[in-house]
């Protein structure tokens, strides 16, 4: 391939050039170089996720796309501009910028304990919004041939060969791009020929910009769990087949994050100024379109839990500590709305039985109404009891609250209270009292008008053959 020199000697532009299917033809020496020490190489998926998802997008929509990426490199990160255009049936790459900022190093997280550990993968890991991995639990390092503190400041890409699903996509960039979670996501644990699932979700910084993902991976089977979704399921007499939710998220995830991503470019100008109107109906094109993906999710978990086969796993979880993190994901959302969220302490700890997805899903959704639902100014309160042998978690706030007439009817599919406020689909609380009925628990309200909304979630304490035995020397 012919070098092209920027016109500018300070900064350098690398050309590449990739196939339909993502995959790396050729590229300059420079790019070529970063991406073979993010894991990847010539005829293989581009290993550098925030240009490959700008290159998705510039050869799905059929249009040149520019934009800044944040890549990691070892140790540093890159700043780089990345263009990317058809070209031949495939996609023409220009990078540029290639300034390095400062070092990294993982920082420690007092918050993290064993208990986060239970979640639904086999092990978990973290990355920052470079895809920089900054936490493997311990459970990485077992028999899988690598080291963890080795891995910790390394490209994802460095410990997972990432594998294109059924439509050649890869779904973890379509969730870069829609800053949404995703499912599904298969890759190779390198040097080892063994395949993972890999699911996650966002993260955001406290201006609300990317900032990594927080995931959990799957060792899978010789046979792919995914062959199950594929094949025809019997159906209980009534309803969709099992395999339907999925087949509707694969339908519409990828298109809906197309929307998203490019009505946030066009909000962000990133091609050049257009007219302030112009910007403000992109962004709402974009915040439509989350909106629509959120639908999506909550229809795939709808037909989930309606399953006569569905249950939920039997883990020993600390409902203090899924509080916390659950106000945690939603600190950047309370701190734009003007509403403070008074979380458990660090210290405090409350031992269920129950599993740790499920509550964190059930008290991300009560602790996102409570601050939709406060005013400016309010305070949303997460206070832990225990009684009756259930430990309770109560989310309350300051709202205008809910009549005794409604209080029953917020709990159905698809009900809302008062259609015609801002909201999600009517199916939360619905999924939510499922959810924890599902777990031996239950979900209540107790709320009058104007005095606010108080919703408890309640799942099993452990029995005292159940819980861990106090330190040693303690009395």
């Amino acid at each position: 391939m012919t070098a092209i020199k920027s016109l500018d000697p300070v900064v350098p532009l690398a050309v590449a050039r990739l196939d339909a299917a993502g995959r790396l033809i050729d590229a300059e020496p420079r790019l070529r170089a970063l991406n073979d020490r993010a894991g990847g190489g010539i005829g293989a998926p581009l290993a550098l996720p925030g240009v490959a998802a700008i290159a998705q997008l510039a050869h799905r929509l059929g249009i040149a796309i520019s934009r800044s990426v944040v890549a990691a490199d070892g140790e540093e990160e890159l700043d780089l501009w990345v263009r990317a255009g058809p070209d031949r049936g495939g996609v023409r790459l220009e990078v540029s910028g290639w300034r390095a900022r400062p070092a990294w190093r993982p920082a420690a997280d007092p918050e993290r304990d064993g208990d986060f550990l239970r979640a639904t993968g086999d092990w978990l890991w973290e990355t920052d919004g470079a895809l920089r991995l900054t936490f493997l639990s311990p459970e990485a390092g077992l028999g899988h041939g690598f080291d963890i503190r080795e891995m910790l400041g390394q490209p994802l890409t460095r410990l997972f060969a990432l594998a294109q699903d059924e439509g050649g996509q890869l779904p973890i960039l379509s969730a870069m791009s829609a800053r949404a979670r995703f499912d599904g996501q298969r890759a190779e644990l390198r040097g080892t020929g063994r395949m993972v699932r890999l699911d996650a979700t966002p993260r955001s910084d406290p201006l609300g910009r990317f900032a990594g993902f927080m995931g959990a991976a799957r060792m899978l089977d010789a046979a792919p769990p995914e062959i199950a979704t594929i094949l025809p399921a019997p159906q209980s007499g009534k309803g969709f087949p099992r395999a339907f939710g999925r087949r509707l998220e694969r339908a519409l995830r990828g298109p809906l994050a197309r929307i998203i991503a490019n009505a946030e470019a066009i909000s962000a100008q990133v091609e050049g100024p257009i007219r302030g109107d112009y910007a403000g109906y992109a962004g709402d094109i974009a915040s439509a379109g989350r909106h629509l993906l959120g639908l999506v999710e909550d229809l795939v978990d709808l037909q989930a839990i309606e399953g006569e086969d569905f249950t939920t796993a039997r883990e020993t979880i600390d409902l203090a500590d899924v509080a916390r993190r659950a106000a945690s994901l939603l600190s950047v959302r309370a701190g734009e709305a003007g509403v403070r969220i008074d979380r458990p302490g660090s210290d405090e700890v409350l031992r269920v039985r129950g599993e740790f997805r499920r509550a964190l899903q059930v008290l991300v959704n009560l602790i996102g109404n409570a601050v939709r639902y406060s005013p400016r100014g309010s305070v949303v309160w997460i206070r832990l009891e225990s009684e009756g042998g259930m430990g309770c978690v109560i989310v309350a706030d300051q709202g205008k609250g809910i009549a005794a007439s409604d209080q029953a009817r917020i709990f159905e599919k698809f009900a809302r209270v008062e259609p015609a406020e801002p909201g999600g689909s009517g199916l939360g609380l619905y999924i939510a009292r499922r959810l924890s009925r599902a777990m031996g628990g239950d979900l209540i309200v107790d709320s009058a008008p104007g005095m606010g909304a108080r919703f408890v979630l309640m799942l099993p304490l452990l029995d005292e053959t159940e819980r861990p035995p106090p330190p040693a020397g303690a009395p």
